[in-house]
């Protein structure tokens, strides 16, 4: 049987963008007649961010917890949300909800463990960077997380609260996104973790030569395997290098 899934959107161009990627995920797995059904609620963004900034995790959880009633209602089996800044509020939110979370960061790690990889770089805002959203999972499997810092991490937080938020992208701000890879590579990552929803708006597959992990892809191949009921079979290939 193939699943409801439920998506609770944060940013709404993120939430855009998973939806896309679920559709493609969905025909590339399940072949080009595999039809998910697909619900999805969003609070206002400026309600998280509001929340985000003030530290109240519990009331991001809440915010959370609504969107996922709204969309258990409309009969979703399995709950996703592809926004990273909010994860770390999933484990407080996971108890109060009447179904099962996907956890982004989890699929994200193993992953890059599957792949071997024994450093690996960050790219989100500083809610994300700064934080154990990733270094937790990751560090769990032995792989070393680094993340922007200094002006980087300002010029990062910006481009993608400013920009990327609006589906907007400057040719100079994809430059200093792509010169930030560069210094993580310089650095030692063997791969780019693209740890914010609207990150594939700046950064292609293959840039500079690193793999690349859009949280995003992965999670929705890791949920729409679950939803047709084909994981553990292999016939995906490997996230883009």
């Amino acid at each position: 049987m193939i699943k409801h899934i439920g998506i609770v959107g944060v940013s709404p161009e993120g939430a855009a963008l998973f939806i896309r990627e679920l559709s493609r995920q969905s025909h590339r797995i399940g072949g080009p007649n595999a039809q998910l059904r697909v619900s999805m609620h969003n609070e206002p963004l400026t309600s998280y961010l509001n929340a985000i900034r003030l530290g109240d995790w519990h009331g991001v959880a809440a915010l959370l917890c609504k969107s996922a009633e709204v969309v258990a209602a409309a009969g979703a089996e399995v709950c996703v949300t592809p926004d990273h800044a909010v994860q770390y509020a999933l484990h407080l939110a996971e108890h109060e909800t009447p179904i099962p979370w996907r956890s982004m960061p989890e699929a994200v790690a193993d992953a890059i463990a599957r792949e071997g990889r024994s450093t690996v770089g960050l790219i989100g805002t500083r809610w994300v960077t700064a934080a154990s959203t990733y270094q937790t999972h990751l560090g769990l499997r032995g792989i070393q997380v680094l993340s922007p810092d200094g002006d980087e991490a300002e010029d990062l937080d910006r481009i993608i609260v400013d920009e990327l938020l609006k589906g907007e992208v400057r040719t100079n701000s994809r430059e200093k996104v792509r010169q930030i890879i560069r210094n993580l590579e310089a650095r030692g990552c063997e791969g780019i973790v693209l740890a914010s929803s609207e990150a594939p708006l700046a950064v292609e597959p293959g840039s500079n030569g690193l793999s690349v992990y859009d949280a995003g892809s992965i999670l929705a191949e890791a949920v729409v395997r679950d939803a047709l009921s084909l994981a553990g079979r292999g016939e995906v290939a490997p996230p883009a290098a």
